[in-house]
């Protein structure tokens, strides 16, 4: 066996066992402020500048624990935003955020134990959403 050989397969062990940088409530500000700002508002208190003209209003974001029973419903909160889950509420509007669905992976605990690879940018979304709960 060739020596470099024995050298690449230890630094891919090193890298598959290298912990993900998870990402923090910054990062997704201002992934938040790019993508839902506009109907979601700055604070995401549902009173974006688009928010007069829908029908029904945005959602308040500040208040998803509150409304789950004082938890964070991160597997929820996951399946709204990549788009695998939609209320069947008429006139619901939401759009799929497909950049917010590519990068690289990090694991997420969905709630039940077991991490879930999400890509970066929706993991950092989620991380700015569970930071503005009141």
């Amino acid at each position: 066996m060739k020596p470099w050989v024995g050298l690449v397969a230890l630094a891919g062990v090193v890298l598959a066992c290298a912990e993900a940088e998870m990402p923090e409530a910054p990062e997704g500000a201002a992934l938040f402020a790019e993508n839902c700002a506009m109907c979601h508002g700055p604070g995401g208190r549902g009173d974006g500048a688009l928010a007069a003209d829908m029908s029904p209003k945005p959602t308040d974001l500040t208040t998803i624990s509150r409304r789950a029973g004082g938890a964070f419903p991160v597997a929820a909160v996951l399946s709204e935003i990549d788009g695998y889950h939609r209320d069947p509420v008429t006139g619901a509007d939401m759009p799929e955020f497909g950049l917010l669905l590519e990068g690289p992976l990090v694991p997420i605990d969905v709630g039940d134990g077991v991490f879930t690879p999400t890509p970066r940018p929706l993991a950092a979304l989620l991380a700015y959403l569970e930071s503005i709960q009141l």
